[in-house]
């Protein structure tokens, strides 16, 4: 059986995804600042070439990569959130994110860290907190009403401690992983939501 060939754009797109997954490969493992143009292309598959025809520099692929991990985030809430009567969805999710929990982590802060350096792309850092702050809300508003009761506190605020509690849960997951489950964030959750 033929393959269809790509189209020139679909080829692009596809380059395009391939850098992006092994810059963030490349700064799990070494740093934003550790990793070359060179380093993602040849990860990657291609050349320099290849690199600069799909972006300016590594700073436009460091915002595309956020933007890129935003709209995977969006599927996979989107995908939580039809499980409304409880937290098993949610409680999947963390144990399937437990496998890889060191490259998920280690890439999370070093975006972070690169916001702290540049903070022109905070707007864009902020913009992604924002939405998984959302998406808690919405879980904690869910859980409250199927619980028939009134949150003791704005939902946005029980939101903001459930996604500050996740980062630093997970951080000590990572740290010691012996002595904390993968479903600690669940966990936290919902103590928080008693």
């Amino acid at each position: 059986m033929a393959r269809k060939r790509l189209t020139r754009e679909e080829s692009r797109a596809r380059t395009r995804e391939r850098l992006l997954e092994a810059a963030a490969e490349l700064f799990a493992e070494r740093g934003v600042n550790g990793s070359s143009v060179e380093q993602i292309a040849e990860r990657a598959g291609y050349s320099r070439g290849a690199f600069y025809g799909n972006f300016e520099d590594k700073h436009e692929l460091v915002v595309a990569l956020l933007e890129s991990r935003t709209a995977r985030e969006l599927e996979e809430v989107a995908e939580l959130r039809r499980d409304t009567e409880s937290l098993d969805g949610l409680r999947e999710w963390n144990k399937a994110r437990a496998e890889h929990l060191e490259g998920w982590l280690a890439l999370r802060l070093e975006l972070l860290l690169y916001a702290v350096r540049n903070p022109e792309i905070r707007p864009r850092l902020a913009e992604r907190e924002l939405f998984a702050r959302a998406a808690h809300t919405a879980g904690v508003e869910r859980a409250y009403a199927a619980r028939n009761t009134v949150p003791p506190a704005d939902p946005e605020f029980l939101g903001l401690i459930v996604h500050a509690l996740e980062d630093g849960l997970l951080l000590q997951r990572m740290l010691t992983p012996e002595r904390i489950g993968a479903e600690v964030v669940v966990d936290a959750a919902e103590i928080v939501l008693r």
